[in-house]
């Protein structure tokens, strides 16, 4: 049976205090921070997130869009991405909350959201 809840993984260029507003709400979080990825590449840092299973946060959009059409066009999966434009933290926060609330770990594979 697979997780029902969206894992996310924001890599370095998120603010890591929108990951505390998320953890706090009982969401699972972790960062590129956390997990002693700083200095990844991108690739990378979309392998890494694939090998846990993650939805991986970013506000890096030209490169990760590459990224994530190169898996497109291999036939590869992944766990989704959510492009987030520059905000503060809350408003970052309680835009990905939306997409927590209403969308299932299945359902975000394979997927790409901008908010």
């Amino acid at each position: 049976m697979s997780n029902l809840l969206i894992c996310l993984y924001f890599d370095e260029d998120v603010n890591v205090l929108v990951a505390e507003l998320l953890r706090v709400r009982g969401f699972d979080v972790t960062t590129a921070r956390d997990e002693g990825q700083l200095r990844a590449s991108d690739a990378e840092q979309l392998a890494y997130a694939v090998r846990q299973e993650r939805t991986l946060i970013t506000h890096n959009r030209i490169d990760f869009e590459e990224l994530f059409q190169s898996y497109f066009d291999s036939g590869q999966t992944h766990y989704g991405v959510i492009f987030a434009v520059r905000r503060s933290p809350q408003e970052i926060a309680r835009r990905l909350m939306v997409i927590l609330n209403q969308v299932t770990s299945e359902e975000m594979q394979n997927q790409v959201r901008y908010i």
